[in-house]
């Protein structure tokens, strides 16, 4: 009676073979391991290196599709794959397995795969970007939102959407900067920038009037809000804040309020609007955040704007500059720097999104009024 094959010790001995250059033996020692059905992944993968080093590239090929039916995620089989294709001048399959096998990597990697997840990378990206390059020659004056929806297929970007952390209106464009045709009263505002500055810069000898941005609530808990709770680098000075006007402010931007005359502010009792100067000190960073509710736009006018000063929503970036305003949906991961060795302040405040009916407005007053009802304590978005 024949002793049954010891088909681990035939897998360690191909191994060993492999490891000493013999390619031919440990080629067919593996491949009686996997013909016989006992072969792991790690078995077909090694059985390919085998046949890669033998220039047989459909053998290399059949092993490497051997390990990835037994397992799709497995890094060395997918290079290998991309590798294929790569050689054979498919570079969209070749890109399509590199970044799954970069996906799929382990957290900690061998050498060897280290070494060719890093090739891998550099191939990718030269693969991508000469796909970018196909692409912008193909269309070379693309619409904003055509273009963004091929950035975000490439990978040239990542998908943000709204993430409010407290209300969600649902049915609402996933716009990041709102297009200027929606917010035609910011024309008004930029025509009135001089103004707005003027009456900012009489103010601005008292630094004391500018107060932290997010303070603290004695009737709510208080996290550190990613380090912008208290934080006297992002502060600002209110005309109205949280819907309430602050008459004595007020008093001291006539022109200001004037601008904002027509202006579709969002107006919710004891929550909003919210108009004010936002200054940033030098060096400051706003880190990433989203904001409460997805039914308002907040709007920005740079009125003390130096160089340096940029603000991100989203997948985009843009620079602020003097009487240059924007529209944006804060409850869109965003963020904001101050590079420069100025001040920077923005005139901030929220409108209702276009998109909301008269009565949708009304629904959305009368909501938040049910909320306060039901309970005591001072209004504001955290319930």
């Amino acid at each position: 009676m024949t002793a049954p094959t010891d088909y681990p010790a035939l897998a360690r001995q191909a191994l060993a073979a492999l490891r000493a250059g013999q390619a031919a033996q440990a080629r067919t020692l593996f491949e009686q391991v996997s013909g016989a059905g006992h072969g792991d992944a790690s078995v077909w993968v090694a059985q390919a290196y085998a046949c890669r080093d033998m220039g047989d590239a459909a053998a290399v090929l059949a092993a490497a599709d051997g390990a990835l039916r037994l397992e799709p995620g497995n890094a060395r089989a997918l290079l290998l794959k991309g590798d294929h294709f790569l050689a054979v001048g498919d570079r969209r399959s070749a890109s399509t397995f590199y970044a799954s096998a970069i996906r799929n990597a382990p957290a900690a990697a061998a050498p060897d795969l280290t070494a060719d997840l890093a090739r891998a990378e550099r191939e990718l990206q030269a693969l991508t970007g000469g796909f970018d390059q196909y692409l912008s020659e193909q269309f070379p004056d693309p619409s904003p939102r055509f273009r963004q929806s091929v950035d975000l297929m490439t990978g040239k970007s990542r998908l943000y959407l709204q993430e409010p952390r407290f209300y969600y209106f649902p049915g609402l464009p996933q716009v990041q900067f709102a297009p200027r045709e929606a917010t035609p009263f910011l024309d008004r505002l930029e025509a009135a920038a001089d103004d707005i500055l003027e009456e900012l810069l009489a103010v601005m000898d008292d630094p004391e009037l500018f107060t932290p941005y997010i303070e603290t609530r004695e009737n709510r808990p208080n996290s550190r809000q990613l380090g912008m709770l208290e934080n006297q680098d992002w502060t600002g000075f209110f005309l109205i804040k949280d819907g309430e006007p602050v008459a004595a402010n007020i008093a001291r931007f006539p022109r200001t309020m004037a601008a904002l005359e027509g202006v579709p502010l969002t107006d919710i009792p004891g929550r909003a609007p919210s108009v004010l100067f936002s200054r940033l000190t030098p060096g400051a960073h706003i880190p990433p955040h989203s904001g409460l509710v997805n039914t308002r736009l907040i709007c920005h006018l740079p009125v003390i704007c130096p160089h340096r000063c940029s603000f991100r929503v989203g997948s985009e970036t843009r620079d602020w500059a003097y009487g240059q305003a924007w529209a944006f949906d804060d409850t869109i991961n965003h963020e904001a720097w101050n590079r420069s060795d100025q001040e920077r302040i923005v005139l901030i405040f929220d409108v209702w999104k276009p998109e909301i009916t008269e009565a949708e407005r009304a629904e959305i007053r009368a909501l938040f009024a049910a909320v306060e009802a039901f309970g005591t304590g001072p209004t504001t978005w955290g319930v």
